[in-house]
């Protein structure tokens, strides 16, 4: 059965409107909200960047049954690894279990800040690598002590840690991603509905050893759309704070600030963007979105209303019908 996700966007709403927001999602029915980490929003016109940890522990405290994730947190530059852990830790407490930890490579954009250079993605990839064997090491209980080409940790010990282990997702976008993290994390993050890239993330992972082993794996995605009542309306607003989207991962991961954004999407048009989000009040435009996801293999899919403007109107008038389309659509199994 295919869950279904609502988006704690940090880029475009403040941290009060976001617990108000995941409130709201878990009353409608959401199986799962996940949240941004981010230091800088993409474009100025989205205009926010709270805390997503801080976000997370009052979302964890103001709902019942949501489930939680981060999509994602890179564990590398602004954060040291053993933090991360730390944090996930905390969170599987605060939500009674509610909890998984998705991680990825990163993006420049957030990582800057904290004045280190940006590597190149290949050595992105290494730092991932040895932030993930910290992770499991605390996640298991350990008193860890690691020396690597990247990381030090000195006696490092989680003292409050849940008694079921805190899920890890790892985003990848090709086969030796796949082949590196698919032993390394539990559930896959993608922002493309690739059906190869989950036969090959399935096919890495049956190597491992059978389910009772690994255990059954996630195939996490998101959707972008921009609902309201007027559609010009919402073209607009997709191309105002949504055009950054177009560029692609490889792209939009080097690029350093919100100018940079600016720059490289100049030329985008409101049409462009409004081929790739639904815009407007066609539910039936946004089933048919995620249907992608569901067909490619993914198991989870979480949409992202763009903008702060309509938030509270889409979950008040378009959320709930959204799911029961979106419920009675879906595979079964």
């Amino acid at each position: 059965m295919t869950r279904f996700g609502y988006t704690l966007m940090t880029e475009q709403s403040g941290p009060r409107e976001l617990v108000g927001y995941a409130q709201h999602a878990d009353r409608l029915g959401f199986d799962f909200a996940v949240s941004s980490d981010h230091y800088f929003p993409w474009l100025d016109a989205q205009g926010h960047a709270p805390y997503a940890w801080s976000v997370l522990g009052a979302v964890a405290q103001a709902t019942e049954r949501l489930e939680l994730m981060t999509y994602v947190t890179c564990p590398t530059i602004r954060y040291h690894p053993a933090v991360v852990a730390q944090k996930a830790a905390t969170m599987a407490l605060l939500s009674e279990g509610r909890f998984t930890l998705n991680v990825g490579a990163g993006e420049n954009l957030n990582e800057h800040v904290v004045g280190e250079r940006w590597p190149a993605v290949g050595e992105r990839h290494d730092m991932l690598e040895e932030a993930l064997e910290i992770i499991h090491r605390l996640f298991d209980g350990e008193r860890v002590t690691y020396e690597g080409a990247h990381f030090r940790v000195d006696s490092a010990r989680l003292w409050d840690l849940p008694d079921t282990r805190v899920p890890i997702g790892v985003a990848v976008s090709g086969g030796q991603s796949v082949s590196r993290f698919s032993g390394l994390a539990d559930h896959l993050v993608a922002v493309e509905p690739d059906a190869d890239l989950v036969r090959r993330w399935d096919e890495a992972r049956a190597g491992l050893g059978s389910l009772e082993v690994v255990g059954p794996s996630r195939k996490i995605g998101q959707v972008p759309i921009s609902w309201g009542p007027d559609r010009d309306e919402a073209v607009a607003r997709a191309h105002d704070e949504f055009r950054w989207f177009g560029g692609g991962w490889k792209v939009n991961a080097d690029l350093p600030t919100t100018e940079a954004f600016e720059a490289a999407s100049q030329f985008v048009r409101p049409e462009d963007v409004a081929a790739s989000i639904p815009c407007g009040p066609d539910l039936d435009a946004v089933v048919e979105a995620v249907a992608a996801y569901w067909e490619a293999g993914f198991t989870d899919v979480a949409v992202v209303q763009v903008g702060d403007a309509l938030q509270q109107q889409f979950l008040d008038e378009a959320a709930g019908p959204l799911l029961e389309r979106l419920r009675a659509a879906a595979p079964a199994d």
